[in-house]
């Protein structure tokens, strides 16, 4: 009897970071931060969302980190893929980022993205 194994290959991957902030202003108990991997490639149109890792942060405290799968085989080598994140709390935007993140294509990285966000001005 003959056993061939062969391996299947994953087509799912990740990028994976901290979500950080600069000022010691706390967040509320309630304060959930959505992090989103983005198609940011068109300009003059909206971002399309490849992934998301929404973390309840249960009064926890920035950095928080984050794991974003997707699917290899979707990702197009000439498109621009971006982390974005927002912090909100009872449904009022608290943080945002304000750079852009760029990962997985152009060499650029898909671990340790630490991203930065940016109190929003109320």
């Amino acid at each position: 009897m003959l056993l061939i194994l062969t391996a299947c290959s994953s087509s799912s991957s990740e990028v994976t970071g901290s979500v950080n902030k600069l000022d010691r202003m706390g967040l509320p108990p309630n304060a959930v931060a959505n992090v989103e991997l983005r198609d940011t490639s068109l300009q003059d149109a909206p971002a399309i969302t490849i992934s998301t890792d929404v973390i309840e942060l249960d009064g926890n405290q920035l950095p928080v980190p984050y794991v974003l799968e997707y699917d290899e085989h979707e990702i197009i080598e000439s498109n621009v893929y971006t982390v974005f994140v927002r912090i909100e709390a009872d449904e009022t935007l608290l943080y945002i980022t304000d750079t852009a993140y760029p990962v997985i294509t152009r060499d650029n990285p898909t671990q340790d993205v630490d991203v930065f966000v940016v109190q929003v001005s109320s």
